[in-house]
């Protein structure tokens, strides 16, 4: 039996703190035009308030073609959103 650490409001603080971390390298090439949390929730036809729910970790369920569409605005594979980095 796998036995997992964290639990399901752990994997969506990993997941949120993720998007908001490559949302703020979306234009590396000029970071004064960083994606806002409106352009890419508006480019994925979903709120405003649900990607900044996603981004603190307050939502609970979020569907895998939404996080699809995230990862291709934002040009990462979609497990990068999946990665917990070491504190």
């Amino acid at each position: 039996m796998l036995y997992v650490k964290e639990t399901r409001g752990d994997i969506f603080k990993v997941i949120g703190a993720n998007v908001r971390y490559y949302r703020g390298l979306y234009n590396l090439n000029n970071p004064n035009k960083k994606i806002s949390q409106a352009k890419l929730a508006n480019m994925c036809n979903v709120s405003t308030g649900l990607i900044g729910s996603l981004e603190t970790g307050k939502v609970q369920g979020i569907s895998v073609p939404v996080l699809w569409n995230i990862s291709q605005i934002l040009g990462v594979s979609i497990d990068k959103f999946f990665e917990k980095k070491s504190s």
